[in-house]
């Protein structure tokens, strides 16, 4: 059965809390009291030094900051933003049920603890660091799953953003057995004018195509880097020009010079000048990417477009979060903890002021676009089984089972027409920039037409779930669904809603079951009008589940 625009209108009132989702997404609610269910009540005590910088500057500037986030929105947004996994439903409960006063702390840090903290960070730095199998990169499967395993044990492991940047700079060896040498495979070009504007891309947050005079000098760093192939197919050795003589005469970014032996590898010489914590680059750089990671937007704007004339939005704020990853020894665990427990963090999607420079200045948390394959991913979650797939050239052949997330492919060739249309990156270029996050109406077709998200909804195992353990209690039923696909209770007004539904559909029926027959029967008292059959309640919980499944709510983090 196709679903259409009909069915999405008359079911929209089911999860669409009408003026209060609207304030949440359209930036309404200045000067507006506690909204419902997505803010709390309350203030916040803070010694985090990130508030008092952002703070300060709002007050600067008269911008006044978003209230706090409800607990059922933190318990999402911190899910998504630090493992890209929705949580379970048992464990929203559990969180809501807390009351410590340092259950957001303590969530954070279980999380950051979890298995799959290292996979989803290793697809932020896989799309950074181009790993691909494929044109224009062309690292070939063995290299991929070398290169891949080599940036998931380094998060996993928690290895310091400085020892992880001298790895991938300075390592020698075969590509298909030494990971961090495919730095210097995957990229689009093999000279050393190639290789300087990757290495200023990814570790110093620049673009040199806009500073054309240092392009060549920086490019005198990589000038012995060295590729030779060996015995096995596509096997690639890397590393310094042994059989180099001369003498290099090289400057550095910030114009010291400096004369390299050919004994020396230069690329060394350049790793010792850049990670260091006195050089801006490179800690400027980390500091802001895990500020625009984590909140949206970078401090500077594009997080990999640094340069003298884009200037940060509060320079004291990325002061400080550099200061705080030097002081941590680059332990960038604790910089994503240090942020989860800002206020600045953990405050509602909700602005309470029009000025345009809200955003900016992080006046409130940004909503945005779920990734593509954090997405694919919740929708394999609720239908109860993921995607599979395959690459068939170039050979070795790839596939991965279908309990493989899409988080967790490794390789940037191997895709979907899923994973295109809602804009994964191609990963050509290392360029925040590759992923679209943008909605089209492609995407928004697909989600309200789609045969494959209707057999997800229908085959569900969790919603069956949902249905059987409920006993036939309709408020359960409604709680069920709703914990499962947007991680909170119903609110009054959508109950409400729903009942006015059901009654459209058959005055005085509710969801309480026909023993033996799973039928949905009548309230005590009011059996005046026929109950929806089976088939009629099965399909209006299932619409419910459509309708919720294509609310801004599910699809966006906020």
């Amino acid at each position: 059965m196709i679903y259409n625009l009909w069915l999405y209108d008359n079911l929209k009132a089911c999860f669409l809390a009408g003026a209060v989702v609207m304030a949440v997404f359209n930036g309404w609610g200045a000067e507006s009291p506690i909204v419902r269910p997505f803010e709390r009540e309350g203030g916040f005590d803070t010694t985090n030094p990130i508030d008092a910088r952002v703070l300060a500057k709002l007050r600067a500037e008269g911008i006044a900051s978003a209230n706090l986030c409800s607990d059922e929105v933190f318990v999402r947004r911190v899910y998504l933003d630090v493992i890209g996994t929705l949580p379970e439903p048992k464990e929203v409960r559990a969180f809501l049920q807390d009351n410590r006063p340092d259950k957001r702390a303590v969530l954070i840090d279980a999380l950051l603890a979890r298995d799959e903290f290292a996979d989803y960070w290793a697809m932020k730095w896989d799309d950074l660091l181009r790993v691909k199998a494929e044109f224009p990169i062309n690292l070939w499967p063995n290299a991929v799953q070398a290169y891949h395993r080599w940036i998931y044990d380094s998060i996993r492991e928690n290895k310091p953003y400085d020892q992880f940047a001298r790895e991938l700079l300075t390592s020698s060896g075969s590509n298909f057995r030494v990971g961090p040498v495919n730095f210097y495979r995957a990229i689009q070009g093999r000279d050393p004018s190639a290789i300087a504007s990757a290495v200023a891309l990814t570790f110093m947050g620049t673009r040199l195509d806009k500073w054309p005079n240092d392009q060549e000098g920086l490019g005198i760093f990589f000038s012995r880097v060295k590729y030779k192939g060996t015995a096995e197919w596509k096997e690639e050795i890397v590393c310094n020009d042994p059989a180099a003589t001369d003498t290099l005469k090289a400057v550095f970014p910030d114009g010291q010079t400096v004369e390299i032996p050919p004994d020396q590898d230069p690329r060394q010489v350049f790793a010792d000048w850049l990670i260091t914590p006195k050089n801006e680059w490179f800690t400027r750089n980390i500091a802001n990417r895990a500020w625009s990671w984590l909140m949206g937007r970078g401090v500077i704007h594009e997080p990999d477009d640094i340069r003298p004339d884009n200037p940060p939005s509060n320079p004291e704020l990325l002061a400080c979060l550099e200061k705080e990853q030097v002081d941590d020894h680059y332990d960038l665990k604790r910089l994503y903890r240090l942020i989860l427990n800002s206020r600045t963090y953990q405050q509602s999607p909700i602005p309470r002021s029009d000025d345009p420079r809200a955003e900016a200045l992080f006046a409130y948390y940004p909503v945005r676009r779920l990734e593509a394959e954090t997405l694919a991913d919740a929708l394999s979650w609720i239908g109860g089984e993921g995607a599979s797939y395959s690459s068939l050239i170039p050979e070795p052949f790839t596939f991965t089972p279908k309990n493989e997330r899409s988080i967790d492919l490794a390789d940037g060739s191997i895709t979907s027409s899923f994973l295109e249309m809602f804009g994964r990156p191609p990963r050509d270029t290392g360029l925040e920039s590759e992923r679209n996050n943008q909605p089209s109406d492609a995407q928004r077709l697909h989600l309200l037409n789609s045969t494959d998200v209707q057999q997800k909804i229908e085959r569900s195992p969790r919603l069956r779930a949902v249905a059987e353990s409920a006993g036939g209690d309709p408020r359960k039923i409604l709680d069920g669904v709703y914990l499962t696909i947007l991680s909170r209770y119903p609110t009054p007004e959508e109950l409400a809603a729903i009942a006015t539904r059901m009654r459209s559909l058959a005055p005085a029926a509710n969801f309480r079951q026909t023993a033996g027959k799973g039928a949905f029967r009548q309230s005590a008292g009011k059996a005046t009008q026929r109950p929806l059959n089976q088939g009629e309640g099965k399909q209006f919980l299932n619409d419910l589940a459509w309708a919720l499944i294509n609310s801004k709510e599910f699809l966006y983090r906020h």
